[in-house]
């Protein structure tokens, strides 16, 4: 079905319904952005978990921004999507450009959103959440770069997908929960959304501020006792 969610919140909302059972343990939320992020947001709200940015970037194919031939994580890590990649029959120069040009791309998101230090991961459930899964590479790249780091359990949860990424990032994570997943010769992550558009650094910093102040309001007060 298409158009089966009104906007990313509702989308997040959906999502976090499927996810109770992860509820009181102790888990952390990394939200891919940018359109991952007010979904994560809602999740995070849900569980209780704690919460964190992870910035992945599609290799662009350089004659087509929209379209990426594999992925990277922050750290390097690169996953490609080998059949496209032999098929588009980029020189090493080429590839090796595109690699450069995502990674300066990366540290610049990082920074913008403060994404630098992500929250201990080792021995927690992490829930990697963004807004969908069109070919699949970029969640790809990112279970790869949590997995490094030790985690109990790695759940990767998203409103929609495609059939084919489904079948690729099942074989890496180790649990996907996705409540919309289509097949077909043409799908896009809009498509399940009734109200989408893409989301400005603007907004995306204006939604991590208000969940800093929220973190503020909620923390316990402390009291200083005076020794005489």
């Amino acid at each position: 079905m298409v158009g089966i969610y009104g906007d990313r919140e509702d989308a997040g909302n959906a999502l976090a319904s499927h996810l109770e059972a992860y509820r009181g343990r102790p888990s952390i939320v990394l939200a891919i952005p940018n359109g991952g992020i007010p979904i994560g947001l809602r999740v995070r709200e849900r569980l209780g978990s704690e919460f964190g940015v992870l910035v992945v970037r599609k290799l662009h194919i350089p004659w087509d921004p929209e379209a990426g031939f594999g992925a990277m994580a922050p750290d390097g890590t690169v996953v490609f999507n080998e059949p496209l990649r032999r098929a588009l029959g980029l020189t090493g120069e080429e590839e090796r450009a595109v690699i450069e040009s995502e990674l300066t791309a990366i540290a610049r998101r990082i920074e913008m959103y403060g994404a630098g230090t992500l929250p201990r991961l080792k021995g927690k459930v992490v829930i990697l959440v963004d807004d969908g899964l069109a070919s699949g590479y970029s969640m790809m790249a990112a279970v790869r770069y949590v997995r490094q780091r030790g985690p109990k359990e790695i759940v990767v949860a998203v409103p929609t997908a495609s059939q084919s990424a489904m079948s690729l990032v099942t074989r890496v994570a180790d649990a996907v929960v996705c409540p919309n997943v289509r097949s077909g010769p043409v799908f896009a992550v809009a498509d399940a959304y009734r109200d989408w558009r893409d989301l400005g650094h603007e907004e995306i910093l204006a939604l991590l501020r208000a969940k800093g102040e929220e973190d503020k309001t909620a923390a316990p007060a402390t009291t200083t006792k005076r020794v005489s």
